[in-house]
């Protein structure tokens, strides 16, 4: 991200972004709901349990009840447990979701408002009604009098426990607008500018991930730059591989199957460039991604024919189309004839391309000195920082996963995107999610006027 100071590019970053994740975050709400589904419904149960045993009523549960009660508190727990533990990064993401479309779950939650007024307006009148009846119950005995006089103290407890919680939550909802802050808000003229987009791993909805025919496509969607990884040969051969093995994007486990689970820097590049890299993509029964589309029997002819590439190929295009390059650069494992020296022979794979130095968007944080002298033109990146700091390191770039990203910090910064689908990201040219804050005043002021009357009307109606 080019620590140029524009508008504010938030929203349509955001925009774009999660629609290159849109897919993760619908199966994420997916299971999400459905956790948070069992745990109400299991609240209700046990709340209901209690309210039976206030009032002085045996549960009378089975032993096949108690047990099935057990099972799913134990079930719902270890799912919360996961939750919590393996999806630590992506609760970020959900939060920065819900700050998005903050303004239509608003919405929608008034909404959601009028259509419980029905059930709790017939409760509460309900539980309004019964208290009626017992008080005309009441004798002159002195005992049936105090037990009389408790329950109508329950059943107005009761009404309290259902009536508040539901008005305070839609006072909430009625004045949470002052305090909403969400990017989708804001004028048309404050928009920012489009972000540019990476192609990540070139275009791997196209084609093979870190192969040729997928830069290929990246540069034909009219991708601003191409994002790889990069591995190390045993005899010093940089290559493009994402994985710790080769087992994913090649057909190692029949050519070599005991040696599938080897790290692909162990391997000579003689050897690695006989390996087939596409049909796990072009013939897989299982798509890579939700939602690609078929291939045409030309692109999964070429798919299928595609070999792990050189660093130098791709050095090679970018070179040819005028693309920015940005790379993971893989540490060696140990034992490695060139852990020690990795750095260099990227620097020299780089050099001896002839490509242009403003073209290398350099990541690797270590040895910056060195790469500064030996390629001064490269544009150095770096991580999260303010602008004074970035600057005197002479950083112009930063890159950061965009759930660590926060409204007020990408406001000084043009957005660049790395994205595995360029080819729908690129060709849309204005944000979706967005409305003025005109606009949303009104939507909030006519809202929460018409649930007000009819959340009366409803009430009245019961009674």
């Amino acid at each position: 991200m080019e620590t140029e100071k524009t508008r504010n590019g938030f929203f349509f970053f955001l925009s774009v972004v999660f629609l290159g994740t849109g897919v993760w975050f619908f199966w994420s709400l997916v299971l999400l709901s459905l956790f948070w589904i069992l745990a109400i419904y299991m609240s209700l149960l046990l709340a209901l349990g209690l309210l039976l045993c206030w009032e002085g009523r045996e549960l009378s549960l089975h032993w096949c009840h108690k047990i099935l009660i057990l099972l799913v508190v134990g079930i719902c727990s270890f799912f919360f447990w996961l939750l919590f533990t393996y999806w630590k990064e992506r609760w970020l993401t959900i939060g920065l979701s819900l700050q998005v479309f903050a303004p239509y779950i608003h919405l929608g939650s008034i909404s959601m408002m009028v259509m419980v007024a029905w059930p709790v307006a017939f409760y509460v009148i309900h539980l309004e009604g019964e208290a009626k009846i017992r008080r005309y119950k009441i004798t002159s005995n002195e005992r049936r009098r105090n037990k009389m006089c408790n329950m109508i103290t329950k059943l107005r407890a009761l009404q309290v426990a259902v009536v508040l919680p539901f008005f305070l939550i839609l006072l909430c909802l009625y004045v949470v607008p002052w305090g909403n802050h969400s990017p989708c808000i804001q004028e048309k003229d404050k928009l920012g500018p489009k972000p540019s987009f990476f192609g990540h791993r070139g275009a791997p909805m196209l084609g093979p991930e870190n192969t040729m025919m997928s830069f290929e496509k990246a540069v034909e969607e009219g991708a601003f730059g191409l994002e790889s990884d990069v591995h190390i040969s045993m005899d010093r051969v940089p290559f493009l591989m994402h994985d710790y093995d080769l087992r994913r994007t090649t057909n190692i486990r029949e050519v070599l199957p005991n040696a599938s689970l080897k790290h692909p820097g162990f391997f000579g590049w003689y050897f690695l460039s006989t390996l087939n890299a596409g049909k796990w993509f072009s013939h897989s029964w299982v798509k890579p991604f939700y939602h690609m589309k078929p291939l045409s029997e030309a692109d999964r002819e070429k798919a299928s024919k595609q070999k792990i590439p050189k660093f130098m190929e791709l050095l090679k295009l970018a070179q040819r189309e005028k693309k920015l390059v940005i790379f993971d650069l893989n540490v060696p494992p140990r034992q490695h004839p060139a852990r020690s020296a990795y750095i260099q022979i990227a620097v020299r794979e780089i050099l001896d391309s002839q490509i242009e130095q403003h073209l290398i968007i350099w990541l690797p944080g270590s040895q910056r000195e060195y790469v500064r002298s030996r390629a001064p033109g490269f544009q150095h990146i770096g991580r999260l920082f303010t602008i004074e700091q970035l600057t005197k390191q002479n950083i112009t770039r930063i890159n950061v996963d965009y759930k660590r990203l926060f409204y007020n910090g990408l406001r000084e910064y043009k957005a660049s995107v790395t994205t595995d689908n360029i080819q729908v990201l690129n060709k849309i040219n204005h944000p979706y999610y967005f409305m003025t804050p005109n606009f949303y005043m009104l939507m909030w002021i006519l809202m929460d006027c018409a649930s007000a009357i009819f959340i009366v009307a409803i009430f009245y109606f019961h009674w």
